[in-house]
Formats: C-alpha cells, sequence, structure tokens
C-alpha cells in the first residue's frame, strides 16, 4: 500500500538533504563569524582587566607600607613621649632629692655649729676654784655682766673683816641679831637687804657665798658708789 503524504509537503530527495546540511554548516559558520567580534572585544576586556591586577596589588603595597611606616612613626612618637615624662619626673625627683640633700646639709651644718658655739663657750667659761678667790672671782663676772662695779681688792679687804673668809659666819649678838635678822655670810647682810638687793641668777641664798658677795655689792654700790668705798660696817 503506497505511503500518504502530506498535501502541499513534497518528499526531500537525498541531494536535497545534503544540500540543506551544507547549508546549516554553512550558516552556523557564518554565526560563528559574526559572533567573533563580541567575543574579541569580551576578551580584550578581560585582558586588560588582568592586566591592571598587578597595578592594584602595587597600590595595595604601598598603601601597607605608609600605614606601616604611620604606625612606625606613632609608636616612636609615643617612645618619645615616653622617655620625656620619665626624664621629666626623674629630673623631679633629683630636684627633689637635691633640695632635701640641701635642707639636710643645711640642718647638720647649724647643729653642728651650735654644738661648735657651745663647745667655744664651754670653753671659755671659767671654771672657779671653791674657795674665797674663786667666789671673788665669780662674783665679779657677774657684777660686770649687771654693771656692778667693785673690784677684787675692795671684795677682799671688806669680806675679811666681817667675816674672815668665812661664808657660814652669823652674828648673833648685834642689834640686827635682836631685833630677828642677824647679818649672815661672808659681807654679814641681813635677810631684808638680801632680799631687796638680790641678783637674778644667782642663787637666793645668804649662806651661798657668790649670791651674798654680789647682793652686798649691789648693795654698798647703791649706797656708797662701790664696795671699794666702804672701810667699815655697812
Amino acid at each position: 500500500m503506497p505511503k500518504h503524504r502530506t498535501i502541499g509537503q513534497a518528499a526531500l530527495t537525498k541531494s536535497q538533504k545534503i544540500s540543506m546540511a551544507g547549508v546549516a554548516v554553512l550558516g552556523a559558520a557564518a554565526l560563528a563569524v559574526s559572533v567573533v567580534p563580541g567575543n574579541a572585544t569580551e576578551t580584550s576586556q578581560a585582558a586588560a582587566d588582568i592586566s591592571a591586577a598587578p597595578v592594584a596589588f602595587t597600590v595595595n603595597k604601598d598603601v601597607q607600607a605608609t600605614v606601616a611606616k604611620q604606625h612606625v612613626a606613632a609608636a616612636k612618637d609615643a617612645d618619645d613621649a615616653a622617655a620625656k615624662q620619665a626624664k621629666a619626673e626623674a629630673d623631679a625627683k633629683a630636684k627633689a632629692d637635691a633640695k632635701a640633700k640641701a635642707e639636710a646639709d643645711a640642718k647638720a651644718k647649724k647643729e653642728r655649729e651650735a654644738k661648735e658655739a657651745a663647745s667655744r663657750a664651754a670653753a671659755r667659761k671659767p671654771v672657779y676654784a671653791n674657795n674665797l678667790d674663786g667666789w671673788i672671782r665669780q662674783a665679779l663676772d657677774i657684777m660686770k655682766k649687771e654693771g656692778i662695779p667693785g673690784t677684787y681688792n675692795g671684795i677682799y679687804k671688806n669680806v675679811m673683816r666681817e667675816s674672815s673668809g668665812n661664808p657660814n659666819a652669823i652674828n648673833n649678838w648685834d642689834i640686827n641679831a635682836q631685833n630677828g635678822v642677824p647679818s649672815i655670810g661672808l659681807l654679814q647682810i641681813i635677810k631684808p637687804t638680801f632680799d631687796a638687793y638680790h641678783v637674778d641668777g644667782t642663787e637666793h641664798n645668804q649662806y651661798n657665798p657668790v649670791s651674798n658677795l654680789v647682793a652686798a655689792s649691789n648693795y654698798a654700790a647703791d649706797r656708797y658708789g662701790s664696795i671699794d668705798n666702804v672701810n667699815s660696817a655697812y
């Protein structure tokens, strides 16, 4: 039974099929050729991007180097600031130590000078014998400071007349004794007179030889001008 054919569609011969295949091949080739320029542009752009990549990498390394330098500079500045602060603190401490040392040296010097002055004063301070000669000499030194006139001989002659040099001598028979105020000591001075003419810095005791001499000489200076002017009972 013969095969049916579609109306209006003629069967292709083998030669026609080969011809159509050739046309298809040529069309594909043409299409490929027509696409090449577009692909070439993209390829060129990709190549340009690739060639530009090293430049971008180089820029990044430069930035990194700059940042690294900035970090180094900042660290150096911090170290410099710390060093300056440490130096300032060290200078302040050294200054404080120097001031403290100067004050300590000044204090030590002052104390040393005070001790030396005391030592010199002690060396200059006379040592008086515990006898009539020593008592008179000590009394004269005190009288000189107090502005009380009198000489060694003036005191000595009156002492020998009044008590013979005995600091414990006491008169129990004269009018003063009868009145209850006996004359006492080296220059035989009564208590009211001793109290009135006692010199500060000496012992307040009639029997004390130096106190007795100074008070009696003070009284004699007030009444007679000086103990030197006294030649009898006074």
